[in-house]
């Protein structure tokens, strides 16, 4: 197929997400062939350094054998059956090992991470009201904080680009002061800043636990605040204000969930178990959408009722696809056969260790790092900074997407030492390049 045949058409017929489409008059889009591994190929043979895992989605590489090889399986068998009524063995064996690694119990399903928020905001204020507290009405979530961008998910998000617009629209929501350690005072550490947020949000609940049903937060990294990353103190401390005021705990894994922070999820490293879990992104490998919000089974047993409106009526016509099930299946399988966790850890030590070596002199500040995520900010005054390092990091063969002056790697986890350092040598170069 003509490349340029292919571009016109792309632009005639398709409205590309987060995109102004106008742009795309002077920033061609680029046309992907196909991939392997941490490469992306356009049509014209160039390659790419997936350095953002297609958004945040892709965990083991492109064309990956293994994942492929569940899906075609699975597609022999079966593609698709009504959830409501019937089951099949792929959604039976995924909710009960999902379970064994949460903690939680049952899992409703659904095909994107904006609406395994909205599962959970709706499900939480329903257990409330079937449980004789329908005052309960109310949800908080973290300043600079992002859960999508379907109306219930925009009401809890916290970034203004996304949101302002369709404020006429939205629930009315109450943000809590980020533990985001780039904010704390002068001399305070990560952790006591951290402390000082938590004591916020145990006034706030103190004083409106009546009408509070949920605090919904991302837990360890606010990733689409520029990779905000905070002290696990502050999980810990939220997690007893909501059990000593009654009010639901959603952790929000959707980007940090499968590994990212160098744990399966980020909730463990503070020892914690939320009353809800949203699941999405790397949950199949970046194969096929599928998402699941997960919850503790006190609240499956309030809506465990003779009466049809007590239960839980939401819908998606996808929910539980078994073709999306058998790769996520195929993703955990991964995890536990190749000890992806154990890689990781001596990757993010290599990756570490080559940024800080890379950055130092450069015009950059709060180099940060958490598990396979790693980010810092650039000091620049240019309007277009954040369009003009993606450009110029295409060129490279790089794909990198800054939010604002926040540089950010969320790489593959199949990526190799030397793929690393060739990547962050690309970075210091167009670095070099910004600050002559």
């Amino acid at each position: 197929m003509d490349n340029k045949d292919l571009l016109e058409r792309s632009l005639r017929a398709v409205w590309h997400p987060c995109t102004q489409m106008k742009s795309h008059e002077t920033m061609p889009l680029v046309p992907i062939q196909h991939g392997q591994g941490v490469w992306l190929y356009d049509m014209n043979g160039k390659r790419y350094l997936d350095a953002v895992s297609s958004w945040w989605v892709n965990l083991f590489g492109h064309n990956q054998p293994q994942i492929k090889q569940a899906i075609r399986q699975q597609l022999d068998a079966l593609e698709h059956v009504i959830l409501a009524g019937f089951t099949h063995e792929p959604v039976v064996n995924l909710s009960e090992r999902l379970s064994v690694l949460t903690g939680l119990g049952h899992c409703f399903y659904a095909s994107d991470g904006a609406s395994a928020t909205e599962i959970a905001l709706k499900m939480s204020f329903h257990y409330w009201r079937n449980t004789g507290k329908p005052g309960k009405t109310r949800f908080l979530s973290l300043q600079n904080g992002y859960h999508g961008e379907t109306l219930g998910a925009l009401s809890v998000t916290d970034v203004a680009i996304f949101k302002d617009t369709y404020a006429p629209l939205l629930l009315k929501s109450e943000q809590m002061p980020s533990p985001d350690w780039r904010l704390a005072a002068k001399g305070e550490t990560a952790e006591q800043y951290a402390l000082r947020c938590a004591e916020a949000l145990e006034q706030h609940i103190a004083a409106h636990h009546e009408q509070i049903a949920a605090f919904i937060i991302e837990p360890l990294v606010q990733c689409a605040a520029g990779m905000a990353m905070y002290s696990p103190v502050y999980l810990q401390r939220a997690r007893e204000i909501c059990s000593r005021y009654q009010v639901h705990l959603i952790a929000d894994e959707i980007a940090v969930g499968f590994g990212r922070t160098g744990t399966m999820f980020a909730c463990e490293q503070a020892a914690i178990r939320p009353d809800f879990m949203c699941l999405s992104k790397g949950i199949t490998g970046g194969y096929l959408p599928l998402s699941v919000t997960l919850c503790t089974d006190e609240i499956y047993q309030a809506f465990y009722d003779d009466s049809t409106v007590r239960g839980f009526l939401h819908s998606h016509s996808y929910t539980g696809n078994p073709l999306a099930c058998a790769a996520a299946l195929a993703t955990l399988d991964i995890f536990e056969q190749e000890q992806v966790l154990k890689a990781n850890r001596q990757k993010s030590i290599h990756m570490k260790g080559r940024l800080q070596q890379a950055l130092d002199g450069l015009p950059v500040m709060n180099m940060r790092q958490l598990g396979m995520i790693a980010a810092f900010d650039v000091k620049s005054r240019r309007q277009d900074f954040q369009q003009g390092f993606y450009q110029a990091a295409l060129a490279s063969g790089l794909l990198l997407r800054p939010i604002g002056n926040t540089v950010y790697l969320m790489p593959p986890y199949v990526i190799s030492d030397s793929e690393i350092d060739w990547m962050v040598g690309e970075i210091m170069q167009l670095l070099q390049g910004l600050a002559a």
